[in-house]
């Protein structure tokens, strides 16, 4: 039956342990039984649910894509040069999204041109993409453009790009009555990839590529434009992520969402999306992201460290594949024993 599958489902484990999750963290600290400071809580971990779920798509293809740290940081500086130059700030958003579209599909042109590993193609570019974050104000300084603002550049190097318009930091102080606008659109932009992979043919060649390329090929699936798009929209999301970013901490600057690498890609694997290809839901990448989200909540209300909880993560990266790796070897030993009794049984 259905509902006895979806009961065995790696993502009905995950929704377990987030409701176990919240309720020990509720028991060492009741603010988290209060719904309304639950939910404006995912405020500090919505630009990594941005940037896991797209990630999730390039993962089932067998890819990988660790430059969205850096296209974070790429399009909140964008954004905020955009702006300093006298263009209305939503256009310099929509610029924005426009930049890390465009870094995602240079990632997809490599990473389906070539023999090269992905990790090398984005780990190239994410130094690529954040010496041009880092190098762009200082740049556009010497063509004679007021990249800093009227503060300049010592204020710049201290706090970013400030003074952006209320409208604009409204995207992450408003709410929809006690659900703050970035997890709604997180939980939009989830539903939308969800259909894009289970309703639609390209979500269908994502699979079929991770499992098996050659054969994939042979079916007449277009590998090439389907890995473009993939790293087209993992782009798009580091970009929104940069963007949420940029509006939560009222500045743009160069290296926001440098330290999310190992969130992002703990949430993707967590989340059941397995790193050789061929498997992975949104469902699961999302409610990863939030026990990881509520997990490092919990301990900073504890009084843990920033650098235990990269411990910490870490460790759940580590024990997630492990996991998984038993669970495979636990379903190939349980088909064996079916195909045994079946031939016992003539």
């Amino acid at each position: 039956m259905k509902w006895t599958r979806y009961l065995r489902s790696w993502e009905f484990a995950l929704f377990v342990l987030l409701l176990l999750e919240l309720a020990v963290l509720g028991l060492v600290n009741p603010v988290f039984f209060n719904l309304e400071n639950l939910l404006y809580s995912t405020l500090d971990f919505t630009h990594i649910l941005f940037a896991a779920l797209p990630l999730t798509l390039v993962i089932i293809t067998a890819g990988i894509d660790i430059s969205g740290v850096s296209v974070m940081g790429l399009a909140s500086i964008t954004l905020g040069l955009v702006w300093v130059a006298g263009v209305n700030v939503f256009v310099a958003l929509a610029v924005a999204l426009l930049v890390g579209v465009l870094a995602g599909a240079f990632n997809g042109f490599f990473v389906s041109r070539t023999d090269v590993n992905p990790l090398v193609i984005t780990l190239g570019t994410l130094f690529m993409f954040a010496g041009l974050a880092q190098g762009m104000p200082a740049l556009l300084d010497k063509l004679g453009f007021k990249a800093y603002g009227s503060a300049g550049l010592a204020a710049y190097q201290y706090e970013g790009i400030t003074g952006l318009p209320d409208a604009f930091i409204a995207l992450t102080e408003g709410s929809l009555g006690i659900v703050p606008y970035p997890f709604l659109a997180v939980l939009f932009f989830a539903l939308v990839l969800s259909l894009l992979l289970h309703k639609t043919r390209f979500g269908r060649y994502l699979y079929l590529i991770g499992v098996n390329p050659k054969a994939a090929a042979y079916s007449g699936v277009p590998i090439r434009r389907v890995l473009v798009w993939a790293y087209v929209l993992s782009g798009f999301g580091a970009a929104l992520a940069g963007v949420m970013l940029t509006s939560y901490f009222t500045s743009a600057r160069a290296d926001l969402g440098g330290d999310a690498l190992l969130p992002i890609i703990t949430a993707v694997v967590l989340g059941g999306a397995d790193i050789l290809g061929g498997s992975g839901t949104i469902l699961g990448t999302l409610l990863a992201g939030m026990i990881l989200g509520f997990l490092r909540q919990g301990l900073l209300a504890l009084g843990v460290t920033n650098d235990l909880i990269q411990v910490v993560v870490g460790s759940l990266l580590i024990l997630a594949m492990a996991a998984k790796q038993l669970l495979h070897v636990y379903g190939e030993y349980r088909l064996k024993r079916k195909a045994l009794s079946s031939k016992d049984g003539r």
